[in-house]
């Protein structure tokens, strides 16, 4: 994979296909990887990059005494951004489309194109007053930061694993391919972090030009849930899907219902 050196950061991402630009931004604990499938559908006629973010892949880790937020794994992309020309559809993935949100304002006009699958833009709910799902996200924030705090990965693993893919997801899970997992965590104990962001917000959002599609699935926790509801009351001009299953991780574990829509959206609308 190429590396480009932003800075005194490293920024691991995947290069494929030739046409106008597609930059899939991947959500937490994937890694770019997670874009495998939709890469090889897409990759016929846009060029499509796919970067991973602070500690993914060769990407550089996060720097263990700073507070992450959203703008530096912004930088991230926009650095990617800036080693292309032309117009760019950009994709983003529950963290990866908080990030997206961010990028979408900062590059205004040059973004035409934004599909966002269930971004866990956590600091709308506070904003939105939704309490009992502000309290859930809290909830998960807090076992982040201290089992990962505590280097607990395999008890961080369980708790993060039973809820983005349901009860007993972890308990399902051989051995090998929990250590696998609990191996990867380490970036989301500082991505949580950026929960106390306030870039984007709700106004900054509203002012994206991007064509946008709002993706989410009927069978998703309350918190994203709620989060998709709140982005589409501030900007009703946005498309909303609602994927039949697969709940937060459907983009990874059920690609064959998600991909076909992110490719018919960004195959059929022309830039601008």
């Amino acid at each position: 994979m190429p590396i480009l050196s932003s800075g005194d950061t490293k920024i691991d991402f995947t290069d494929d296909g030739q046409g106008e630009n597609i930059v899939l931004i991947h959500g937490s604990v994937s890694g770019n990887s997670q874009w495998k499938l939709l890469i090889q559908d897409l990759r016929e006629k846009f060029r499509v990059l796919a970067p991973n973010l602070y500690g993914y892949g060769e990407t550089t880790p996060w720097r263990v005494n700073g507070t992450q937020r959203i703008e530096d794994h912004a930088a991230l992309i926009r650095a990617i951004c800036d080693t292309i020309e032309g117009p760019i559809r950009l994709v983003g993935h529950c963290f990866g489309g908080t990030v997206a949100l961010k990028v979408a304002f900062d590059l205004k006009e040059r973004i035409t194109h934004l599909v966002l699958y269930e971004p866990n833009y956590m600091t709308i709910l506070k904003m939105g007053g939704r309490v009992e799902a502000f309290a859930e996200a809290i909830a998960l924030y807090n076992d982040v930061k201290t089992m990962g705090g505590q280097s607990n990965w395999l008890a961080l693993g369980e708790r993060f694993t039973d809820y983005v893919f349901g009860e007993g997801s972890w308990a399902a899970m051989p051995p090998e391919r929990q250590d696998g997992f609990a191996k990867r965590l380490m970036p989301l104990y500082y991505e949580w972090d950026c929960m106390e962001s306030e870039e984007p917000n709700l106004q900054t959002v509203s002012r994206i030009s991007a064509k946008t599609v709002l993706m989410y699935s009927a069978n998703t926790q309350m918190v994203f849930r709620e989060i998709v509801e709140l982005l589409q009351r501030a900007c009703p001009h946005w498309s909303v899907v609602t994927i039949p299953d697969g709940g937060h991780m459907a983009p990874v574990i059920r690609p064959e219902l998600v991909n076909p829509v992110l490719k018919q959206f960004l195959v059929a609308l022309p830039s601008r």
